[in-house]
């Protein structure tokens, strides 16, 4: 009687127990991932349940508090997190006292829970870990309004540090989890040590918040043989995941795009608009027969050919060059190879290259593991075989070179059929130019297809790139390769070919509002000596004899300081001589500069960037004077205040590709001091929800949030005195299995790759774009 009493005892505890602890795992999160983790190899590193929070962690523009009772944490305590809105890069440097020892591992994840109690916006969370070595990955993932995420950051295992052409690949399980894409590209990292542990978001548009619990260390599940092996259906679309807008028929996509035709034709343009896309229930300025700027109120403007008000808003690469992704199949025949020395057009520029049967008969599997990705691919003798390109060069990535396909100009014959060769692309341009004016767009970004040049329906910016055979320097962070020497007397011969040919184009047509050359040179990283002035320096190091840009320097110096032995004391150096100067000398990763030598790398960095400018400036004045130079669009990490006071001289609006929420104030105070015309080149926000397997640069949650956030990123822009447009990046998704050019798969398009509008996308435009003059020039008479 007594035992039996004990068990009713025991087995009622039990029960007491287990209620309460589904009440916590309910209570906890609403991803239903946390017994995905269950039953593996676990090593908690945080769980927070100390009174008070440790000294191992450092707080950068955030409040942290330990909370409990917010339903969110397995235990007492988590951690809470207030970002401080308008920062660089608010969050928190975890750094045990001890390295965290995780050799016992093979596989594993590092694994925590997140919560936003955000009330408007989602936040993309970015995680840093550091291992042993100083090396680190990024990774990131977005929580929406109100939810619990559980999130994993893959940190050994299987296709880690293998490229296969992908800037990111699939979720390798079956588990709500939410995985951590990449940011930046694929290295091997050990992470048997780690040091460090880095929790932050960037430039928040506002004060956010967020809870984070139970930081973790978990041994991976196995990944499947066949995890990358069909990925791809014969549309470009994941293969294996269901979403919202999946295409399944060639019939479904003829009776999306008849559709959508009816509704252009039904709609037609958007109303209120001049016939170059201005203002025209707005003021009428001078006309010019040009675009030109002018401060009207305060704010910049452009003004368009005959007078009105002018706000550039439009969308980017709209061209078939970027849509093409690798097979894995190559050639033996090397003509396809084939490069003109005096060929001003870079490989990711390039159209479609036809293939001849002299060349895919020869064809064979160069990279197996790739091939296998797709299902689906056409034969050679297929209809759809037209689609079929090649590149002789990757960028970044596995493929020396290799065959390539577009999906989504093979979408376009399926939607709009093939009654004589190409003649889908002649739609396309029809299709397209219908779509931006019915959307309100007023103008095209950068990389606008030759093709719409003198449809003389849509304002578009020219652009270029000076490539060629001249010496280069390196700046110490060279995303997009080193940069011209441009004291070279061959990039100046090479400049006027560049622009020649873009003028030729052009040829003097008022449609064309300026001109873009390069794009996101590498002029240096603000933050350190060694990053803002790594072209001085790395040109420091080379030989005089063999490089114009060190001849030039020498020069500058020489006039400057009478021997070298006041140039020693200037920069407390001990160069012997101005012969061994010349020779080269290495301050590349120099630990401390006197206030005289950055005094003097700021005057060499200003002269480089001045010489660049100046050549481009003066090659364009010469056969195009009549449009605008809009410079080489600064990217946010290579830009310094040398180089802008270097493009000042030049440049008639500064372009500027910032990808963030939107458009804070601390970053853009200097706008306040060169008081120029600006414009954004390219912007972007991508979703997981669109069923590609990276969203981009910067996440939403899904379709909605996506809308959103583009929406207040151009109201900040168009709020601002300084600015005269904004191009959103790019009109067409990434392909599914990674553009040819870096494996770029990313959620960027207005369309997906079957060419089918992201309709909360459309109506967000429309929106933005009915209001946009009257919010910006509304009370301008």
């Amino acid at each position: 009687m007594k035992n039996a009493l004990i068990i009713r005892l025991f087995l009622l505890s039990i029960t007491v127990l287990f209620a309460i602890s589904c009440s916590q795992t309910n209570q906890r999160s609403n991803s239903q991932s946390d017994d995905f983790w269950n039953g593996r190899e676990q090593l908690m590193l945080f769980d927070f349940e100390e009174e008070n929070l440790t000294s191992e962690i450092k707080n950068v523009d955030t409040k942290m508090d330990l909370v409990s009772g917010l339903g969110v944490t397995n235990g007492k305590n988590a951690l809470k997190l207030a970002f401080k809105g308008d920062e660089k890069n608010p969050g928190i440097e975890i750094t045990p006292k001890t390295p965290i020892d995780a050799s016992q591992f093979e596989n594993f994840c590092l694994v925590l829970d997140a919560t936003n109690i955000t009330e408007v916006y989602s936040i993309q969370l970015h995680v840093i870990v550091v291992n042993g070595e100083g090396k680190s990955l990024r990774r990131s993932a977005v929580i929406p309004v109100g939810q619990t995420k559980n999130l994993f950051f893959e940190l050994a295992g299987k296709y880690l540090d293998t490229d296969t052409g992908l800037r990111d690949e699939p979720h390798p399980w079956n588990t709500e989890s939410l995985k951590m894409i990449i940011r930046g590209l694929k290295q091997p990292v050990d992470y048997s040590t780690i040091t460090a542990i880095h929790i932050k978001v960037s430039h928040p548009i506002a004060d956010k918040e967020i809870i984070l619990d139970n930081i973790r260390l978990v041994e991976s599940p196995e990944k499947d043989d066949n995890y990358l092996v069909n990925i791809i259906d014969k549309y470009g679309q994941s293969a294996k995941n269901s979403f919202e807008g999946k295409i399944s028929s060639d019939e479904q996509l003829k009776n999306l795009a008849e559709e959508e035709l009816n509704t252009l034709a039904k709609e037609g343009r958007m109303s209120g608009r001049s016939r170059f896309g201005g203002w025209a229930e707005g003021p009428q300025l001078e006309a010019t027969g040009f675009f030109r700027t002018e401060k009207i109120n305060g704010k910049w403007a452009m003004v368009d050919p005959d007078g009105y008000l002018f706000f550039s808003h439009g969308i980017a690469n709209v061209r078939m060059a970027n849509t093409t992704t690798f097979t894995g199949v190559d050639f033996k025949n090397d003509t396809v190879r084939y490069r003109d020395p005096e060929d001003v057009t870079p490989e990711d520029s390039r159209g479609m290259v036809a293939l001849s049967d002299e060349v895919t008969s020869t064809a064979y599997i160069a990279y197996p593991e790739r091939n296998k990705m797709f299902e689906g691919l056409p034969a050679y003798d297929d209809p759809l075989a037209n689609n079929y390109s090649y590149r002789r060069e990757q960028h970044i990535g596995p493929f020396a070179h290799g065959e390539t396909y577009s999906h989504y100009q093979a979408n376009l014959e399926r939607r709009y059929g093939e009654p004589t060769p190409n003649a889908h692309r002649k739609k396309w341009e029809d299709v397209t130019l219908d779509r931006f004016l019915n959307w309100g767009f007023t103008s095209f970004g950068n990389w606008a297809a030759y093709e719409f040049y003198h449809k003389n329906r849509m304002p578009y910016f020219a652009n270029g790139w000076i490539i060629g055979n001249f010496k280069t320097v390196r700046s110490g962070f060279d995303y997009w390769g080193p940069m011209p020497d441009v004291f070279d007397p061959e990039f100046e011969r090479r400049a006027r070919v560049t622009v020649n040919v873009i003028a030729e184009e052009v040829k003097g047509n008022p449609w064309c509002i300026g001109v873009f050359v390069d794009n996101e040179k590498s002029w240096g990283n603000p933050g350190t000596i060694n990053g803002q002035y790594g072209i001085v320096l790395h040109a420091l190091n080379l030989k005089a004899n063999e490089s114009p840009i060190k001849n030039e320097f020498i020069r500058r110096l020489k006039n400057k300081y009478a021997s070298i032995k006041d140039l020693n004391e200037a920069w407390e150096t001990n160069i012997e001589s101005w012969t061994l100067l010349a020779e080269g000398v290495n301050y590349i990763n120099k630990e401390s500069f006197s206030d005289k030598m950055v005094e003097d790398l700021s005057d060499m960095l200003e002269a480089y960037a001045t010489k660049y400018f100046q050549v481009v400036h003066d090659a364009l004045e010469e056969v195009l004077p009549n449009h605008l130079y809009l410079g080489c669009r600064f990217a946010s990490w290579g830009m310094s205040e040398e180089v802008r006071n270097a493009a000042i001289k030049y440049v008639d609006i500064f372009s500027y590709n910032y990808y963030e929420e939107a458009i804070g104030t601390k970053y853009w105070k200097f706008l306040e001091d060169i008081d120029r015309p600006s414009i954004i080149g390219e912007f972007h926000m991508g979703t997981l929800a669109s069923g590609l397997f990276n969203p981009g640069v910067v996440y939403s949650s899904d379709h909605e949030d996506r809308a959103r956030m583009y929406k207040k990123y151009m109201e900040t822009v168009i709020d601002n005195p300084y600015f005269v447009g904004a191009h959103w990046f790019q009109y067409i998704d990434s392909p599914t299995s990674g553009r040819a050019h870096d494996g770029e798969n990313y959620n960027v398009g207005f369309v997906r790759i079957t060419d089918v509008p992201y309709q909360s996308m459309v109506k967000t435009a429309k929106e933005i774009n009915s209001g946009m003059y009257q919010r910006r020039f509304g009370n301008i008479q």
